[in-house]
């Protein structure tokens, strides 16, 4: 069950990078749920290929088709089957790794556990299948909606050049008001230039995805082995080039004694339970306690870099490799829906198994 993610509201995804298609199947959504299909396809042209200077120049127009499941702009609460043809391979440019293990790629992991792989993009292992998860995590935004709440992502960090901010002096409006998807204008700018100048350098760079999900109720997640916080991270972990993960006070949290840490809890003028700071990032026991839930998402530079490097083929031979074809110099921008809708489906999954939970 590795390409299926989710206990009630599952996903499982398909395709190749330079196969027909990549498509999703989603069971488990109830019926009744309105589907504006433009939301989707928007959802997808945040995370498409060549949509800027700073993303690879592949032109896919991931044009979304539904296969069933859907009616009427309603769906059946049967399966939903969603696709996206791939048009713009350029399958040439991999002929010379065929027989090549990449440096940081999933060449000889792959190679190492079924004895074969695709060398063509990277095949399963490409980024190219978040297309899938993108389409069904509009879907489950859409759920989301229904209850209030709302999750937004935005690039934090690009190297070493890092936004000053916390999300609460953001306007999370702004997130598509740049190429970089960076709520600050000014630190946008800086972030794009790096960007420029790593492509100029025939090289890649990394940095961080911010994501903030508001609007979650308390009672979310499971005690033991089901955390939310372990949830999220697992899904975050499981994107093309995540690195890390943290949520909350995250790693900065060790600074702190328990007394700077720890969330006094406090009853507000309409009689909601609140707490006075949020280090526990919106979840405590591993269960939502009804505050913000925010967390940070570290993507590695892309592995695949336009300069010669030292590696060996799958004979063992030492081999000179220089990279070919079209690739991001970096990630980040292109990360940003795809992080929203890993979170939007974790949260989707846990508002049904809560439903679940209680007469």
């Amino acid at each position: 069950m590795s390409n299926t993610y989710g206990k009630l509201f599952r996903i499982t995804t398909f395709g190749e990078s330079h196969g027909a298609a990549v498509g999703v199947i989603i069971d488990g959504c109830p019926a009744g749920l309105e589907v504006n299909l433009e939301e989707i396809q928007h959802a997808l042209d945040r995370r498409r290929p060549g949509q800027s200077a700073i993303t690879t120049p592949r032109k896919e127009e991931d044009k979304v088709t539904v296969l069933s499941g859907i009616f009427e702009g309603m769906t059946q609460g049967t399966p939903i089957a969603m696709v996206v043809n791939n048009k713009d391979q350029h399958s040439h440019d991999y002929s010379h790794i065929q027989h090549a293990f990449r440096p940081s790629h999933a060449d000889y992991t792959y190679t190492a556990k079924y004895g074969t792989r695709d060398y063509r993009g990277g095949g399963r292992s490409s980024a190219r299948e978040t297309v899938a998860r993108v389409a069904a995590g509009a879907l489950a935004a859409k759920l989301l909606e229904k209850h209030g709440i709302s999750v937004k992502s935005y690039v934090s960090q690009v190297g070493k050049i890092k936004l000053q901010k916390a999300y609460t002096e953001l306007d999370l409006n702004q997130i598509d008001s740049n190429i970089v998807r960076c709520p600050d204008g000014a630190t946008a700018s800086r972030m794009i230039g790096l960007i420029e100048d790593a492509r100029d350098s025939l090289d890649t760079i990394g940095g961080v995805v911010s994501c903030v999900i508001k609007g979650v109720p308390a009672g979310l997640g499971e005690p033991v082995f089901d955390k939310l916080h372990a949830e999220l991270g697992k899904a975050m972990l499981s994107i093309n080039a995540v690195k890390g993960f943290e949520y909350g006070s995250g790693f900065e949290g060790v600074k702190m004694r328990g007394s700077e840490h720890n969330d006094e809890f406090y009853t507000d003028e309409a009689g909601k339970v609140r707490t006075r700071t949020n280090n526990s990032g919106g979840i405590q026991g591993g269960i939502s306690n009804g505050q913000d839930i925010y967390f940070n998402v570290a993507f590695k530079p892309v592995a695949t870099i336009l300069q010669p490097q030292q590696t060996i083929n799958d004979t063992g031979e030492d081999i000179t490799l220089k990279g070919k074809g079209r690739h991001d110099p970096c990630v980040l921008p292109r990360a940003v829906p795809i992080v929203d809708a890993m979170a939007a489906l974790v949260l989707a999954d846990f508002m049904m198994r809560q439903q679940a939970n209680k007469v």
